[in-house]
């Protein structure tokens, strides 16, 4: 008889494109690079939420971003520039260790900028940020910020998917698997689908020098969550992008499909979010930080239709006020509550001190958007 009733184990089985026993040969006998190393520039895509990367090689291991060279890729190719005038420029503003490649190779985090231009009268209008560009802002609102030390903790959530048939793995060809309940944080054939992505994930990401603080098993089959943070300013959105770089990279290896929909599956099943834990020096000192909180929240629902039109797309899928959701049409806020806008924790008044959660953003959120609304309209107004 199963351990929980209606649910069976998983036979679907998938391979990847290729023999990856020779890349490992090739990569693990040819660690010799003749001092060389190679920098992998990330960047985000005409789409707003896909990953591109290309690898160029350095002469040393730099040190910090402003060691490395501006590079440039064909923006037309990426949807993000015409075809006759199709460089963008990319500008490096954060590095990690490469755990694909390993020994000193990076991975960059990049922005994308329109190059400088010579005008007819010789004068040179300066690199300016593509449209597409959320980093610019985030930025100079954090450098605004800084003397409130914003920290920032995100919950990304995420559903992987037979590559081939779009359908979340592990489940029926075509149906559904047993009702939503014994899938959340459990071990064991048929509750915990495709653990071996979630685990190669985070120990990349760890070697790669990312604050990934946890992951866990979500509750709808097949979905996962991984969390990044405390990070303080920019550093957030740059870390939870090169976060998604590599679970893509690692799919990439399985042969499967990471989705960040907010609602992978219609009907009664629950969407993925990107929820926001945000705190700042103040919120965090006792015994006025209880106090800043509330003032925060009463802030944050003046301004909560600003903060839903940005918070990811597709998000309405999600935010129905149900599978612990508040409706998107509504603000609350309240402690220990996975129904409200804003979660408190249940020892912040306890405290007098903490953090709050933002519970809105939806998986695909872009999290220099959500981080520069969250500063923007509990600390700049």
């Amino acid at each position: 008889m199963s351990q929980i009733p209606g649910v069976y184990g998983v036979d679907e089985q998938i391979r990847s494109l290729l023999d990856q026993s020779i890349t490992r040969h090739y990569m693990t006998e040819c660690k010799d690079t003749g001092g060389k190393v190679v920098a992998e520039y990330v960047w985000i895509g005409g789409l707003g939420h896909d990953m591109r990367s290309k690898g160029r090689t350095l002469d040393k291991r730099p040190t910090k971003p402003s060691d490395l060279p501006n590079w440039n890729y064909d923006g037309s190719s990426c949807g993000q520039a015409p075809g006759t005038d199709s460089e963008v420029y990319l500008i490096p503003r954060a590095i990690f260790k490469d755990p694909f490649r390993g020994g000193d190779h990076i991975l960059v985090m990049c922005d994308c900028h329109e190059p400088p231009r010579v005008q007819p009268d010789n004068s040179v209008i300066p690199m300016k940020p593509i449209p597409g560009n959320t980093r610019v802002a985030c930025a100079e609102a954090m450098e605004k910020v800084k003397e409130e030390v914003p920290w920032f903790g995100i919950e990304q959530e995420y559903a992987l998917l037979n590559v081939a048939t779009k359908w979340p793995l592990g489940w029926p060809k075509g149906g559904y698997p047993a009702v939503q309940g014994p899938y959340y944080c459990s071990a064991g054939a048929g509750v915990s689908i495709a653990r071996d992505v979630c685990e190669v994930h985070y120990r990349l990401c760890l070697y790669a020098g990312l604050e990934i603080s946890g992951i866990n098993g979500e509750v709808l089959p097949s979905q996962w969550e991984y969390q990044v943070g405390p990070c303080t300013g920019i550093d957030m959105g740059d870390q939870l992008w090169m976060s998604r770089y590599i679970m893509h990279r690692v799919c990439e290896m399985f042969n499967v499909e990471c989705t960040f929909d907010p609602k992978p599956v219609p009907g009664d099943w629950n969407g993925s979010g990107g929820h926001v834990n945000f705190s700042t020096k103040a919120t965090r000192t006792a015994p006025g930080g209880w106090d800043v909180i509330q003032e925060h929240c009463k802030k944050l629902e003046k301004r909560h239709a600003i903060h839903i039109a940005v918070y990811g797309e597709g998000n309405e899928r999600r935010l129905t006020g149900k599978h612990e959701t508040s409706s998107m049409n509504d603000f609350a806020w309240g402690v220990a509550n996975r129904g409200c806008s804003i979660r408190v924790s249940r020892m912040t008044p306890v405290d007098k001190c903490g953090y709050y959660e933002d519970r809105r953003p939806a998986s695909n959120l872009d999290p220099y958007v959500v981080t520069k609304m969250l500063v923007e309209s509990t600390l700049l107004m």
